[in-house]
């Protein structure tokens, strides 16, 4: 019963966000605790045509944006491995934008796809330092391999083979941000949009909580309950229990309303009236907030909250911490919020087109976790005043 729902919820999750329905993926378990057992599948989901169509194209030319003088970037070039050769087209005058203190190149679609990926690696990773390459700062991620995210993704066969040249690792994961050599070939305004729709392509968890007559339903009530949400969780959680026979409930039941409101789905345009559009901490410091608070978009505020109402706690993690995710500074890079075991609900990025969803830790790990000195520390809300 319990497959055959997590199947269902797959269709029509898929069907529901616009992407092509998947091929089944096999349903893995992850470790029991006093959250129950938990079955879950991989999904990958992609933003609405309604999304698409309010978003502004990016134009089919690639540009780099350098702050270094022109010896200054030529040396960069040679160290990363480049030829001389292709450093000289690459930074031919016609191709190149000089203003004070930066420069802007234009590559060609064929120096583009010249690159060896770990030199892309090197060349991506000094673009990804400035906001103006956005698809280097934030790129697509691959987690789970660049195939599984191609398999059923609705691009021609040219596209496809484009993507596998041009990916690269950063990390432990592959990554792709040449999103504007794609758009060279798009005959219209609806090919391009069609193509971006594809892009934002992302791998997501669908999971279950498994019950039986064996279930310790007082030990799930107070793990999920988090000792604040009793009115919300225990009438649904009695329904399941009065069940004589083994049940699943998708998980996403078990979440705070505003978790389960943006779990699976991607920013809308009314949420960038703030100025800023959601990020990973905004998203966590709202997971049990019915009403968001904008003012989590603001770092220096949202700082102030955390130290103001949550204590730092070691593993294991309870169903609501929130994870930071710290370099060798002390800055928090990015943040998620623990569910069970070890998954965890998380928006990877301020974009639009990031959207809310379950991941492994060991997958964020990969994403965030690599860099030297890189650590992760749980925190707590402090419990309600008696």
């Amino acid at each position: 019963m319990g497959r055959a729902l997590l199947g269902a919820l797959a269709v029509a999750l898929a069907v529901g966000a616009g992407a092509a329905v998947p091929a089944p993926t096999p349903v893995q378990q992850a470790q029991a605790g006093p959250w129950g057992l938990i079955e879950y599948r991989y999904l990958y989901i992609e933003a609405t045509e309604e999304l698409m169509v309010h978003l502004i194209m990016p134009e089919p030319s690639t540009r780099w944006f350098f702050p270094v003088t022109e010896s200054e970037l030529r040396e960069f070039f040679l160290r990363a491995g480049m030829s001389s050769p292709w450093v000289a087209r690459v930074m031919d005058p016609q191709r190149m934008v000089q203003r004070a203190g930066s420069i802007t190149l234009f590559p060609a679609d064929e120096d583009l796809e010249d690159i060896a990926p770990e030199k892309r690696a090197i060349i991506y990773a000094q673009l990804a330092r400035w906001p103006e390459n956005e698809y280097c700062r934030e790129p697509v991620f691959f987690i789970g391999g660049v195939e599984p995210w191609l398999r059923d993704a609705r691009l021609d066969e040219d596209l496809k083979q484009k993507i596998r040249r041009m990916a690269y690792p950063r990390g432990r994961v592959t990554a792709f941000s040449d999103v504007h050599a794609l758009l060279v070939g798009a005959s219209s305004d609806h090919e391009v949009r069609r193509i971006m729709k594809v892009m934002t392509r992302t791998r997501t968890l669908l999971a279950e909580v498994k019950v039986t007559p064996q279930t310790d339903f007082n030990q799930l009530y107070e793990y999920w309950s988090d000792q604040r949400r009793s009115r919300e969780i225990r009438p649904f959680l009695e329904s399941i229990a009065e069940r004589p026979a083994a049940a699943a409930m998708d998980l996403i039941h078990l979440l705070p309303r505003s978790a389960r409101r943006f779990l699976y789905s991607y920013p809308t345009i009314d949420l960038a009236a703030e100025g800023s559009l959601p990020d990973c901490h905004w998203s966590s410091l709202n997971f049990f907030h019915t009403v968001p608070r904008s003012y989590y978009l603001d770092s220096r505020l949202a700082t102030a909250h955390v130290l103001a109402n949550y204590v730092t706690v070691p593993p294991p993690y309870a169903f609501g911490d929130v994870l930071f995710f710290l370099n060798a500074a002390g800055d928090a890079i990015h943040s998620c919020v623990h569910l069970a075991d070890d998954i965890v609900y998380t928006k990877n990025g301020s974009n639009i087109l990031a959207p809310w969803i379950l991941m492994r830790r060991n997958d964020l790990d990969d994403l965030y976790g690599n860099q030297p000195g890189t650590r992760v520390q749980g925190y707590r809300r402090q419990p309600p005043n008696p």
